[in-house]
């Protein structure tokens, strides 16, 4: 399923001696800890389930739902399953049909607002679903065909993905880490690969012997560069208090092992403050490691928490560090894929026309998220009906001219090429490719390109074969490379 839509599926209702038993996928596109976890609500055939007796069992371990939020120290890893039990009178029969209501209260622990407050993602779904004694299959990897690949040597940059790309089939188990790579190498894919180590990485932080090994084989058997090694700072998991500096210093330091264990020559950081940033860099120096801090909608090169960020580059002066620029600051208008999800899941056109003419306003994120949140409620629309995608539908889409890139091109040290689709005619329907391209070829980059296909975080899984996206984009970045490249 989709990031919007993953916590529940068919196939989740399962038959327990206690009651009954929901199998969860977690609804976010990266492992989390468990005390992200604010609590969950459940209701059987309209009856809500007291929150004692619900429980959650995750790796062989049982939690009480209050306590989740003391377990800052324990991963709930994107691939893995958790069992959210219901303690019943009497146990619900195998093949009986029941209407299930739930909601998960998240908050994303590397997303700070403000000091103590983090982005929130509020889950509702409501499903009829049967009891089953068993998993079953909940969708089939799509695989489309893919051309030949062709050498792009000649290209004035390196081309790669993030596997972040394969988000909905890697956290539905459809594809393991070794399988995914194959896929990609037979799409003629790459070279760059990117991961975010939250997701990929089951021992996050720490890179564990067996991921290390498993990188390297595949990386020796298909002729992989690594590319970037994406980081999150989790200041939030201690839900009493968020991480000081030492604490940050200290996570970071793993992550950044991590990445030179991997062979990663740079680290995309989440944190610019002038005193992590000075203890980071003596710590990268000795690991041959660039840190470039992500630039993403809604925000661009000369918004003000950016240009913070800038000037405290400026009083190092230091060559390792730069930044990640992500192509979804620079969008001409809302991805149609946003827009055919949020149809799908109840809005009208009036709705949807209410957001776009919010999201084209000048108005800070948090505002457009506010007003529009407002704005459903006003409607009597309940805004976790859409997921966490009445937020991020304005954190993902960003309006600022292409042309603000060059303003920092010397400092951009990776390219997050991000996109939703690919029509018909090989083009992303909401980002101008053609001028990010001549904008950067005339800008001197000679770094990687790495495709970031978020689509996942909107179409329904088995709707799209992900890395045969990545492949038509690459061929879209291609042309328009070479064009510029002739004039």
């Amino acid at each position: 399923m989709a990031t919007h839509d993953s916590l529940i599926n068919e196939a989740s209702l399962r038959a327990h001696p206690d009651g009954v038993a929901l199998a969860l996928q977690l609804p976010w596109y990266r492992s989390l800890w468990l005390s992200a976890i604010n609590g969950f609500s459940l209701s059987i055939d309209g009856t809500e389930v007291p929150i004692e007796n619900l429980r959650l069992e995750l790796a062989g371990r049982t939690y009480s739902i209050p306590e989740l939020r003391e377990h800052w120290d324990t991963l709930w890893y994107l691939q893995d399953h958790a069992l959210l039990v219901a303690g019943l009178d009497a146990p619900l029969e195998v093949g009986t049909m029941h209407e299930i209501e739930i909601t998960a209260d998240i908050s994303i622990v590397y997303m700070q607002i403000k000091p103590g407050m983090y982005v929130p993602n509020t889950v509702h779904m409501t499903r009829t679903l049967t009891v089953t004694d068993r998993e079953g299959p909940v969708a089939t990897l799509l695989v489309e065909p893919t051309p030949p690949p062709e050498d792009r040597s000649d290209l004035p940059f390196d081309l790669g993905l993030t596997l972040y790309s394969a988000t909905a089939e890697f956290a539905a188990g459809l594809y393991e880490f070794d399988s995914l790579l194959a896929r990609v190498a037979e799409a003629g894919v790459g070279p760059g690969v990117e991961i975010v180590a939250s997701q990929m990485v089951p021992s996050y932080p720490e890179v564990s012997d067996e991921f290390a090994a498993a990188w390297f084989k595949a990386f020796d058997k298909y002729g992989f560069q690594a590319s970037c090694f994406a980081a999150n700072l989790d200041m939030g998991r201690r839900r009493d208090a968020d991480m000081n500096e030492d604490e940050e210093f200290e996570f970071t330091r793993i992550l950044f092992l991590g990445a030179k264990r991997l062979g990663f020559p740079l680290v995309r950081i989440q944190s610019a403050k002038r005193g992590l940033i000075r203890r980071l860099i003596p710590l990268a120096e000795d690991l041959e490691l660039k840190m470039a801090y992500e630039i993403h909608a809604p925000y661009g090169p000369n918004t003000p928490n950016i240009v913070q960020i800038r000037e405290v580059y400026d009083e190092f002066g230091s060559p390792l560090l730069g930044f990640v620029a992500d192509f979804s600051s620079t969008m001409h208008s809302m991805s149609p894929t946003l827009l055919r999800a949020v149809r799908k899941m109840g809005l009208d056109d009036e709705a949807v026309a209410r957001m776009q003419a919010i999201w084209a306003t000048d108005a800070p994120m948090f505002e457009q998220q506010n007003e529009f949140i407002g704005y459903l409620q006003g409607r009597g629309i309940d805004p976790g009906s859409l997921g966490p995608l009445a937020r991020l539908a304005f954190n993902m889409h960003g309006h600022v001219p292409v042309e603000e890139w060059s303003d920092i091109m010397p400092q951009i040290l990776h390219v997050h090429a991000k996109f939703y689709d690919i029509d018909d005619s090989g083009e992303e329907p909401a980002i101008d490719y053609g001028a990010l391209v001549r904008e950067f070829v005339r800008g001197g980059y000679r770094g990687y390109w790495s495709s970031e296909w978020e689509g996942h975080a909107f179409a329904d899984l088995g709707e799209v074969d992900p890395i045969a996206m990545v492949r038509k984009q690459h061929d879209m970045i291609a042309r328009y490379a070479r064009q510029e490249k002739g004039r």
